[in-house]
């Protein structure tokens, strides 16, 4: 048999006598999950191929064959026409099949100076780069969903919670833009870990690099990467950056799950704080009264697969030594997933917001309730001379005396708050009551309207 023949497409038949049988070639296969990479490597080898042509370890017209190879194929893929034939384990080894069908002798010269361990390494990097910008850009369509959703709603005067606990009265908008905030550390998140997942491998070959002249700074130049890896066998087997992109995702979703509680909780019948809009509700099959806020409960949900994502990619990497090991075959079916998610529930959520409503008359109805202006009283008392510690005791009781009575602070008597303490006038009642406390907040970031107007100022300028 000649040395040259095509009996078996595997990269590597040469070394070994049998083929794996159905079970272990189903194992040992990835193309339903890595043919998502099939833009990157086309990408990747048309760089790789310049490259080899600039420093002519291929000819001028090789190249030429290669790229229009490379091009068609690229052009197939993404209108659905190329199959995947089930000898070729993944994606990788599908292109290069099929380039040598389209481009001959010239295609078998493709992966010269190239591994698939550098190769998977760089189609990885080139797609989580992709998908931390995605993301941040779907991060930043919810922030302006939830800017806008502030800017309408936001000076809604409404109860602020502790421990599940009516504690202060706020403007609205100041608790949807905590949520921005978080959101923007995200943003921070998966810019830092951008730095680390922008750098180019290729040429760092299987482990060792390669005894060809290669010129590793010009692939990172066609393919936009600021500088190359500096180690060989770190390049190959680094997947630091993908487990930092499932942190960066695990993250968010725990930020989107925090915010989809709040709001399914405010869209119960007991709150009633917000309205969602029917099309991001559901009904019951059986209970035809019911409005469920299940786009909230999923993206909720998804917290756990992404917390999962990142748990599965630190495991699958821990007690691997130097260096590619095939357990890293695996590492796609983490990061892939989990971004896919990421990415659905930030579509949703903007969306989502920017339907919903503060019912303002039930939060208007409700929110003398709770004693909200209690710290706003003994704040008035400290700065009237009382110790904070001995006002926070003579208001705790005022309160469990109005309680009693079915008054709220602002309603008791003039003498009963006198008798509590001498140092009250009559206008301690301009600082009782939601909406006089929320007039009385003063720091750079309370809960006051003004101090909403200069953070939607901010984000808005941030956000343009």
């Amino acid at each position: 048999m000649a040395a040259d023949s095509n009996s078996s497409r595997k990269s590597w038949q040469g070394r070994l006598s049998a083929d794996a049988d159905a079970v272990t070639a189903q194992l040992l296969a990835s193309i339903d999950i890595d043919v998502a990479l099939w833009k990157y490597d086309i990408a990747g080898s048309l760089a790789h191929a310049q490259m080899l042509s600039e420093v002519k370890l291929i000819s001028k017209d090789e190249f030429a064959q290669i790229r229009r190879g490379l091009l068609s194929i690229a052009a197939d893929l993404e209108a659905g026409r190329l199959e995947t034939p089930a000898d070729l384990e993944d994606i990788h080894m599908v292109i290069e099949a099929e380039l040598i069908k389209r481009a001959g002798e010239a295609g078998k010269k493709l992966h010269t100076g190239r591994s698939r361990n550098d190769q998977v390494a760089l189609d990885l990097r080139l797609w989580a780069r992709d998908a931390a910008d995605d993301l941040t850009d779907l991060i930043r369509g919810l922030q302006n969903s939830m800017v806008e959703f502030a800017r309408r709603q936001g000076e809604v005067i409404a109860p602020a919670y502790t421990h599940m606990q009516r504690a202060q009265p706020i403007v609205a908008g100041q608790a949807i833009l905590a949520y921005v905030e978080m959101l923007q550390r995200d943003v921070e998140r998966f810019a830092d870990a951008r730095k680390r997942i922008n750098v180019c491998p290729l040429g760092s070959g299987a482990v060792a690099g390669t005894s060809l002249p290669l010129d590793r700074p010009r692939v990172a130049q066609l393919l936009g990467f600021p500088e190359i890896t500096r180690n060989s066998i770190d390049a190959t087997c680094d997947r630091d950056f993908l487990a930092e992109l499932c942190f960066g995702c695990a993250m968010l979703a725990v930020h989107l799950s925090r915010w989809a509680e709040d709001w399914i909780i405010y869209s119960t019948t007991e709150f009633g704080m917000i309205r969602l809009g029917d099309a991001y509700c559901t009904s019951s099959s059986m209970m035809p009264q019911k409005k469920n806020a299940d786009t909230l409960e999923l993206i909720r949900g998804k917290s756990a697969s992404a917390i999962a994502a990142l748990t599965g990619i630190l495991t699958l990497i821990k007690g691997l030594p130097l260096a590619y090991n095939r357990d890293l075959q695996d590492d796609k079916r983490f990061a892939f997933p989990i971004v896919q998610a990421m990415k659905q529930c930030l579509a949703v959520a903007a969306g989502l917001v920017s339907t919903a409503r503060w019912d303002e008359q039930r939060i208007e109805e409700d929110i003398n309730k709770g004693f909200l202006d209690a710290t706003a009283l003994a704040e008035y008392l400290t700065s009237k001379g009382v110790p904070f510690r001995q006002a926070h005791h003579i208001v705790g009781r005022l309160v469990a005396q109005a309680e009693s009575e079915g008054l709220a602070l602002a309603q008791m008597p003039i003498e009963k708050l006198r008798e509590a303490s001498s140092v009250v006038t009559a206008d301690v009642y301009t600082h009782l009551g939601a909406r006089n406390v929320v007039k009385d907040y003063k720091p750079h970031g309370a809960a006051g309207a003004e101090q909403l107007r200069q953070q939607l100022d901010y984000w808005t300028a941030l956000l343009k």
